[in-house]
């Protein structure tokens, strides 16, 4: 899957309910040909307050978000930079989920591009515990300032390359691995393949 045309992406957000909650940062990369294209990052304005948890977590403030680019022209860019690619995230079911409830509010639809989640295919690879630090730490791969967007995108991107040499990717194409205790995803893409999991834990 080399060859394909891949779009990396990633949303900080308010909160973690993709219907009310709002996109403060979202970062992308475009891959063509296994080389990064293009990319976009950017702070997304937000009037409301964040969470003391949000802003340790990320280290993104009122005041920053409070600059940020209006979410309108945020979305329009990404929309291009997501075209028809196949997209990547980790634990895509949370990033998919804030894509198409915040597509639907500001343009009336959704997207319906394909997708490949790098945390089942670290959850059907690997015991606990699967972030993407972990993952990171794993494979060697510098993630330096994670839960910033374009960090963690960067990362995403190289730890699917390294997952890929061992597993062709292709297999998990549209499939969304999803804990047994917690059920499904509220919301996921219509094509997607639901796997219920059960993680794996390294013998003591």
């Amino acid at each position: 899957m080399a060859d394909l045309s891949y779009t990396v992406f990633d949303f900080e957000t308010s909160g973690l309910d993709p219907k009310n909650d709002r996109v403060i940062e979202m970062a992308a990369i475009r891959v063509v040909n296994g080389e990064i294209a293009s990319e976009f990052s950017t702070l997304v304005r937000y009037d409301g307050k964040l969470s003391a948890k949000i802003t340790e977590l990320t280290g993104i403030t009122d005041e920053m978000t409070a600059t940020g680019m209006d979410e309108d022209t945020a979305f329009r860019i990404l929309n291009r930079m997501l075209g028809d690619h196949i997209l990547i995230a980790h634990n895509a079911a949370f990033d998919l989920g804030f894509l198409h409830h915040s597509l639907l509010r500001i343009a009336g639809r959704s997207f319906n591009n394909s997708f490949i989640d790098t945390l089942t295919i670290s959850r059907a690879m690997h015991v606990y515990p699967h972030t993407l630090k972990d993952m990171c730490d794993r494979y060697g791969i510098p993630l330096i300032g994670g839960h910033r967007a374009l960090n963690d995108v960067i990362a995403c991107w190289k730890l699917f390359r390294k997952m890929e040499e061992e597993r062709s990717a292709h297999d998990y194409l549209n499939k969304l691995g999803y804990l047994k205790k917690f059920g499904p995803p509220a919301w996921s893409p219509p094509g997607a393949k639901l796997e219920p999991i059960e993680l794996k834990y390294a013998p003591r």
